[in-house]
């Protein structure tokens, strides 16, 4: 009995849209604190997906999907530093 390979979904916290996995960019926060980009979507630490396109970064950025994910106030620091990464792996 071969059953389909379940897809893993995940909501973006931009556009509130679920999608796989693999079509979202994984926003993480690491034990010390730190936010990074996790493009292998296995490291450790808290999670948050978002879509790849600018239009729901500046969304989650408006709503603040990510505080509200993290549960915690983010420093306009690491929007600009995401939103950098976030240009990088578009164009790569």
């Amino acid at each position: 009995m071969a059953g389909k390979k379940k897809i893993p979904m995940r909501k973006c916290v931009g556009c509130g849209e679920m999608k796989p996995k693999k079509e979202l960019m994984r926003i993480l926060r690491t034990e010390e604190g730190e936010f990074v980009t996790d493009t292998t979507g296995k490291k450790n630490g808290r999670g948050a997906y978002l879509c790849f396109s600018e239009e729901c970064f500046r969304k989650a950025v408006k709503n603040k999907g990510l505080e509200r994910s993290f549960k915690q106030a983010i420093p306009q620091e690491v929007y600009d530093r995401l939103e950098k990464e976030m240009g990088e792996i578009a164009e790569g």
